[in-house]
Parts: C-alpha cells; structure tokens; sequence
C-alpha cells in the first residue's frame, strides 16, 4: 500500500446525478429509509458508474488501493467504500454509512481479495515460492477481506447518519488517500533468498492500525505473498548484477588495463558496461514508480540498497 493524492480531482458527475423527479441519489436514500419499506436495502447504483470506475483507475494507475496489484489482470474492480455503505459488521445496530455511499471520497478500486470476505491462506515464512504453496495448502485458511468492515479505536465514537466530520471517529483501516502507510507498515525481506511480508512498522511499540489493515485487507495472503516475492527477486537479481557490474568497471579502469587495452575494440569494454549498469539502474527505480504494481516494496528495497551503496 502507498499513499495516493486525488489533489484537487472534483467528484465525477455522474455521482450527483438527478433522476426524472430531480432527485440526487442521496435524496432517494433518506426517502427510502423514511419509507414503511426501509426493511429492504437500498440499491445503491451511482459509484457503479462507468465513469467513476475510469476515474479511479487513472488516480490509481489501474492497482488496487489496498495491495497494489492489478486488478485488470484478474477480475473487474470493484469500487470499494471505505466507510461501509450498508452495514458495519463490528456494530450491528450501524446503519452503515449511507450518506457518504456516493461521496467521492469514500471510493476507492480494490481488488476482489481485499474487498470481498474470503478464505485465504496467511504466510508465515519460507524460502521456496514451490514450498510456500504445498506448506500453506496443510494450514487452515483464514477469513480476510475487507467487505463491511470498518473497524474503530475503543472509545472513539462512531460516525452517525449524515455527519461527515471524519477525525471524529478514529478509523484503524488505512486509507492510502489520507494516511502516510509506510508510518504504519513495513516490508521485511525474510529467509534466504527472502519472501516479501509485511507487519506493522514499531515506532516503538507495533502500529495498531498497521496490524489491523493487514488482517483485514488480507496484505499477506499467499498469492499476493508470492507476487510481492517475484518482484523482490528480481530487484535482488538486478542489484546483484549492478554490484558485478561496478566491480568489472572498476577493474577495467585501472591504469595497467587502460594501458593494456588502449588502441583496441577491447578499450570501449568499459562503456559499453557503464551503459548497461545505467539501464540496470533505471529499471530498478522505475519499479518503485506508481504506476507499477508492489511499487512500495520496491521503494523499500532500493532505499536499503542505496544505504548497503554508501556504506561501501
């Protein structure tokens, strides 16, 4: 999870959208609730709009809010409400959030494994993706997911129909649009070769909401697990290769081996491995660019492989 800016990004239209009777969605609700019918769930329609699902695709580059896959690889977003719409499962007297269910800032893309409640494998650790898998298989899966949830701090009052002052209920879920995640989250790269999980960051005690958001958001599954570790193999694998690489440059800039191969084809040896460390290096940040997927992780790792750089 990073954080994502929508900056000054206005609501898309179609949220506030009137009906034949000139009725906004959100009037609808209240009539509705104030109806003999209220028993039946509202059919909430606006944040399924077309146009709300390409604006949070371009705000989020296409990945899911919570776990930065892309979700277009596997299954159509679903427009997730932070605050949950229609119920809260951890206060079954809520009504749930229905006077933010169209607020643009209560939707964001997620992917089907961190929004819908499922049974999913948790990791622990391993070595081997192969082992990981046949391991997992012998554990009992957990249910993880974020569906109605949306858990508070004990004592932090609950947010009540039609109040829209947010700080006044301490959410423990992170929302990658208001929270900094990495002050709540952190990468480890465990075992050798190492597996990517992430637990909440100790500042100094473990962060509550860190702990939280991975539970319920599911953040080490096996299958995002093992999605995250390709790509931290292969920032390991790159970085290798840029070690290497300095170390032939070096070796080639002594003044015995420029002299050896001064006049020769042999002589542009050294360029043409400055070019490729170049291009080695610049795949590897461009994988902590936002519009890649597990972008965090890399992030994580390239400010650890700068600090391995300068400590020589």
């Amino acid at each position: 999870m990073r954080n994502v800016s929508r900056g000054d990004d206005p609501a898309p239209a179609s949220l506030g959208v009137k009906n034949r009777n000139g009725l906004t969605e959100l009037d609808r609700v209240r009539a509705h609730l104030q109806s003999p019918a209220s028993g039946v769930a509202f059919p909430f329609k606006a944040y399924k709009h077309d146009e709300v699902k390409r604006r949070l695709d371009a705000i989020f580059h296409g990945k899911c809010a919570y776990c930065e896959t892309f979700y277009s690889a596997s299954a159509p977003v679903d427009v997730e409400h932070f605050r949950p719409k229609g119920s809260v499962s951890e206060d079954p007297a809520h009504p749930g959030y229905w006077w933010i269910a169209m607020a643009w800032d209560n939707l964001l893309p997620s992917c089907i494994d961190c929004n819908r409640k499922r049974k999913q494998h948790m990791v622990a650790s391993s070595a081997s993706l192969t082992e990981l898998r046949e391991n997992m298989k012998r554990q009992p899966s957990t249910q993880s997911g974020k569906q109605d949830s949306f858990p508070i701090k004990d004592g932090s009052p609950r947010l009540q129909p039609e109040d829209v002052v947010y700080t006044a209920e301490q959410a423990l879920l992170l929302n990658p649009c208001v929270d900094v995640p990495r002050d709540h989250l952190e990468f480890v790269f465990d075992g050798t070769p190492p597996v990517s999980l992430v637990v909440p960051r100790a500042d100094p005690d473990p962060s509550e909401r860190g702990a939280v958001s991975i539970q319920v958001y599911g953040l080490n599954r096996l299958g995002l697990v093992q999605e995250r570790t390709r790509v931290l193999r292969h920032l390991e694998f790159l970085g290798d290769l840029v070690l290497e690489l300095g170390e032939l440059i070096d070796q080639l800039a002594q003044p015995v081996v420029v002299s050896a191969l001064a006049g020769t084809q042999a002589g542009t040896v050294a360029q043409r491995l400055q070019l490729l460390l170049d291009r080695t290096v610049t795949e590897m940040k461009a994988m902590a660019s936002p519009t890649q997927p597990y972008s965090a992780i890399a992030e994580t790792w390239l400010a650890a492989f700068a600090e391995k750089l300068d400590r020589g």
